[in-house]
């Protein structure tokens, strides 16, 4: 079994407080500290420019992307690290739409990050072309697709509720009605099994910041699957997707394989913390990970039933159809959420009345959640919640 004590070691993780938003954002793995520090004083301060062939920068992103693929059940070479999530989703969202030259539909959920709608959004404006973004509940997916559908493109574990989506059936659907699928992993790398390769997905992207812990803004990645590799072109055709970026062609060719979805410079130094970040996973089983997960997140949800009434779960009740994440809703969510945190339970808020909680057994144990329990319990019974600054709605919730 993986020893969850050991993992917990390697986090900073202040004094006093239950961190619960993992699922948001991870905390520091201590190994990102002086892999970081090392990067800057010997490779960037010592190397300057040489960094980038001895230090090995130039290879980041392939290196990464064949660590993450580990996590993901992507072949070797198949996964490349940079840019953000939102320019992954693109990539992948245009590339794919040109394999499908005879469709017009995009076909996404309700439940799907905003962020990739408005990705969507953009590109049929920009391709101007007759495409539609297709919206439909959840539940309602895989009835909606039909000979009309270019592309799937949905997130697998949706980040509101927690609500877990079957990848191989729907993608197995979607190439049933000729369309293409793309998952977003954002909410699902690190914290449970996935296999893109057997699952079929066309395409996959997701970030490194949440429960990989990567860092605020870590790079994100890309998955493009095998039978697709040197058929989609990237639409953005930048420098060191290029075949040869050294020979400084005036035209773009692109590279080999996953190679044609890098883009420009790789974020070097956030490269250093992600690499020291993945360390944490080497030995750590994420079926392990998985069940203490679900573990954590029932007695949450049993708990916080019987001693916060008031509360409504919003996430599945079966821990089969869940992530790693558990959401209540109140009308008041945003000031239970500022009087939780004021506690030193760090969980996080969704418009318009969600209050979410992740259970990431890498640093979290079964004390803690129960002390988060009792807090939320006292905070509900006796509205400390009811407080002018608790109301007030910050920049980031």
């Amino acid at each position: 079994m993986t020893d969850f004590a050991a993992t917990r070691a390697l986090f900073h993780l202040p004094q006093g407080l239950i961190y619960m938003d993992g699922n948001s954002l991870g905390p520091l793995p201590l190994a990102a500290r002086r892999r970081v520090a090392a990067m800057l004083q010997e490779e960037w301060g010592g190397l300057l420019i040489r960094g980038w062939n001895e230090a090995g920068w130039m290879a980041e992103p392939r290196r990464l992307g064949d660590r993450i693929g580990r996590l993901i059940g992507a072949p070797q070479g198949s996964v490349i690290v940079g840019d953000t999530l939102s320019v992954k989703v693109f990539q992948a969202l245009a590339s794919a739409l040109e394999l499908r030259p005879d469709r017009r539909v995009i076909l996404s959920d309700s439940g799907n990050f905003p962020s990739d709608l408005y990705m969507a959004e953009g590109l049929v404006r920009m391709l101007d072309r007759g495409h539609q973004l297709r919206i439909v509940a959840p539940e309602a997916v895989e009835d909606a697709l039909d000979e009309s559908v270019a592309v799937l493109m949905l997130t697998e574990v949706d980040y509101r509720t927690g609500r877990l989506h079957d990848m191989r059936k729907l993608t197995r659907k979607a190439h049933a009605a000729g369309a293409l699928a793309i998952w977003d992993l954002a909410h699902s790398a690190g914290a449970l099994p996935v296999d893109v390769e057997t699952a079929d997905a066309d395409f996959a992207v997701g970030c490194t910041y949440k429960y990989l812990n990567g860092g605020p803004g870590a790079p994100a990645f890309i998955y493009v699957a095998g039978r697709h590799a040197a058929l989609a072109r990237p639409a953005l055709s930048g420098w060191l997707g290029h075949a040869e970026p050294f020979a400084f062609e005036l035209g773009y060719r692109a590279g080999a394989g996953i190679e044609r979805m890098r883009i420009g410079t790789p974020p070097v130094i956030a490269m250093a913390a992600l690499d020291a970040a993945l360390d944490v996973w080497d030995g750590v089983s994420i079926g392990h990970v998985r069940k203490a997960s679900t573990e954590l997140a029932e007695l949450f949800i049993a708990g916080v039933e019987t001693d916060c009434p008031e509360l409504r779960l919003a996430s599945p009740r079966d821990a089969v159809h869940r992530g790693s994440q558990v959401s209540f809703r109140h009308e008041q969510g945003l000031a239970i959420m500022q009087a939780l945190i004021a506690r030193g339970v760090i969980g996080d808020f969704r418009a318009p009345d969600t209050i979410r909680f992740g259970f990431t057994p890498l640093y979290l144990g079964r004390q803690e959640v129960l002390d988060a329990i009792a807090i939320l319990a006292e905070i509900m019974a006796s509205r400390a919640w009811n407080r002018p600054e608790f109301r007030r709605k910050a920049l980031v919730t």
